[in-house]
């Protein structure tokens, strides 16, 4: 499984905004300067994450966005299972899915169970509010996580 440019930059976006919160609205065109991303992507990814309520957004000359909850409230898991869909590693753990004539005996889909919930296990553990305590953190020079 490799988790594609949006959901990395969803990810950085998310977290930008947490660094960022002075409770004004921030611009994508300062977001996308400050991540080193095109200003067009970022409004892909912006738009996406607002229609699921993850983010707030104000038009105008004093518009932007923000995050719609606290930091502490969205899980790494949430913000790439957005832009990604399901994080599972092969199609064959689908439980909704019964296409392949070896799911009943095959040991090798045991593997890629076991992977799926290790994946899950960390990304839903991990919180927004953990990444801006990791990011200040090393930003001190202090010991990392």
């Amino acid at each position: 499984m490799k988790i594609s440019t949006k959901g990395r930059y969803a990810l950085r976006l998310m977290l930008d905004l947490a660094l960022n919160d002075t409770g004004e609205y921030i611009t994508i065109k300062n977001i996308a300067a400050r991540q080193g991303i095109s200003e067009k992507y970022m409004e892909q990814i912006i738009s996406l994450l607002n229609k699921a309520g993850y983010v707030r957004s104000v038009r105008g000359a004093q518009g932007g966005y923000r995050l719609a909850k606290e930091p502490a409230e969205y899980t790494v898991g949430m913000i790439l299972r957005l832009t990604e869909g399901s994080l599972m590693p092969v199609d064959c753990i689908d439980e909704s899915r019964s296409d392949c004539k070896r799911h009943q005996g095959c040991v090798t889909r045991e593997v890629w169970t076991e992977l799926y919930e290790v994946i899950n296990s960390v990304v839903d553990r991990i919180t927004l509010q953990e990444l801006v305590e990791r990011h200040l953190n090393k930003m001190s020079g202090g010991d990392t996580i």
